[in-house]
């Protein structure tokens, strides 16, 4: 995730600029704490729904882009048959004794080609698990992932469903939804749950913004996924269930490099 770990700073107002300003380091460790939960939204929606989309990992190798502490990377390789895979994270707070054919480095997302160790290599998927929107320059990320493929890779990418931070907004300012979600002005926010003494900011975004994205970076849209819990689940924790009604989910997207076009980086 991004290099920048102030605890408060300035979103750019560039549309294309991500949430690189936000504190991960801090965050890491609560950040673990809470997906290990038993009814962590991650255990029950996310990671089931993201290693569906990924499908057959056997005999490939995979980028988890801002892996956290390596874990579902490691799953990959130990449960899914993941070869040469590799997990990158500013926060170097890995599990210890990865396993084979797993290496996790400390480094930046937001120029994975200039990570120790990753210049010329390529992969058959590449994760952005929540990371994404810890790039500096969103679109260049991308890019840049996009030129690390293998030939009929793609990249898996999910993030935050941006209704839902309007709806938090709407209710805190005591304006509308349509007004939150439309607006560009950064806001300040707190996660509870992860470390509620770090004040992050964040700079709002629409889904035409990811869809816009996307499609700058040289990339296009194969499948996209608004997970939701099992009947299962829903009748256990019917409180996790109570978020998904009111607040939404995640969105998931698989992505594949546009044919025929050659897409250069931007600076």
């Amino acid at each position: 995730m991004s290099s920048r770990h102030s605890q408060t700073a300035a979103a750019s107002d560039n549309a294309s600029a991500g949430d690189s300003s936000q504190p991960w380091a801090d965050l890491a460790g609560g950040y673990e704490r809470a997906r290990a939960k038993e009814d962590s939204l991650d255990r029950l929606v996310e990671w089931p729904a993201q290693r569906d989309l990924l499908g057959d990992v056997s005999g490939l190798t995979v980028l988890d882009a801002g892996c956290g502490n390596g874990s579902k990377i490691a799953e990959l390789a130990r449960e899914g048959g993941a070869v040469a895979s590799v997990g990158v994270d500013i926060s170097g707070s890995f599990i210890t004794a990865p396993p084979a054919g797993v290496e996790l480095i400390q480094g930046d997302l937001s120029d994975l080609a200039s990570v120790p160790g990753l210049a010329d290599r390529r992969f058959d998927r590449i994760l952005f698990l929540q990371s994404f929107g810890y790039a500096e320059n969103p679109v260049r990320a991308l890019q840049i992932a996009r030129m690390m493929l293998s030939d009929g890779g793609f990249i898996l990418l999910t993030r935050t469903q941006p209704v839902r931070y309007a709806i938090e907004r709407a209710e805190q300012n005591g304006t509308s939804l349509g007004e939150e979600y439309f607006s560009t002005k950064s806001f300040s926010y707190r996660h509870r749950g992860w470390n509620e003494r770090a004040s992050l900011t964040k700079r709002p975004y629409t889904i035409s913004d990811l869809l816009n994205l996307f499609s700058a970076a040289g990339l296009w849209i194969e499948t996209a996924v608004e997970p939701q819990m099992p009947e299962d689940a829903r009748t256990r924790y019917p409180h996790k269930q109570a978020v998904l009604d009111k607040y939404l989910g995640i969105l998931m997207f698989k992505l594949r490099p546009l044919p025929s076009q050659a897409v250069p980086v931007t600076g």
